[in-house]
């Protein structure tokens, strides 16, 4: 089932998310429609809080970034071990271990910030451990565009929006545009959820 994102200005996009303590039938409905949303928002990744949900996890699917990170040579793309980047992946209680020092910039969005697009800076590889959905402890070492998804998605666990990180100039010139979003002033081509102060 397709769900509604929640757009900028909703609280809980600001709020830290709870840990995951067992994966029960109703968490892998969520799951599997937290994929079916990501797909139909044509996203490649969305984390519970998008959903209106308080959960620790998040999904990722960088496929259809494919053919562009092989032509740019998926070793500089990838994860160690290897995490096949054809098919959607589920992070379950996500923990970044390791930084690099070095930082790349690159041009994000965000499907709860819809027509919003600013570079950002972030680490260029990571440490990750996480949970699959079976609760297997992993550990992955992303680097590229793979590491800048799960950033994206693992500061949405942590109430963190890429307009956080962007210059303070930036959100000076974004300020107007993102106080009209959270009032409603906004459109997208996929179901959204706004929480207007109408309806606090």
């Amino acid at each position: 089932m397709i769900l509604p994102i929640r757009i900028y200005g909703d609280p809980i996009l600001t709020k830290p998310t709870q840990a995951v303590e067992t994966v029960d039938e109703e968490l892998r409905t969520l799951i599997d429609d937290m994929i079916e949303t990501m797909y139909g928002a044509s996203g490649l990744g969305l984390a519970a809080p998008q959903v209106g949900r308080s959960e620790r996890l998040f999904v990722v699917d960088v496929s259809p970034l494919l053919e562009e990170l092989e032509a740019e040579g998926l070793e500089h793309h990838g994860a160690v071990p290897p995490l096949p980047l054809d098919r959607p992946h589920v992070f379950i209680n996500p923990e970044i271990l390791e930084s690099s020092e070095e930082e790349v910039e690159f041009e994000e969005g965000c499907l709860s910030i819809p027509g919003i697009r600013e570079p950002v800076w972030r680490p260029e590889r990571i440490r990750m451990r996480y949970m699959t959905p079976d609760m297997e402890t992993r550990e992955i070492e992303a680097s590229g565009m793979l590491a800048r998804v799960l950033q994206h998605e693992y500061d949405h666990l942590q109430g963190i929006l890429f307009t956080d990180l962007i210059s303070p100039f930036r959100q000076r010139m974004l300020r107007r545009r993102l106080r009209e979003m959270a009032r409603g002033n906004v459109q997208a081509d996929y179901p959204i959820h706004i929480e207007t102060p109408a309806r606090r």
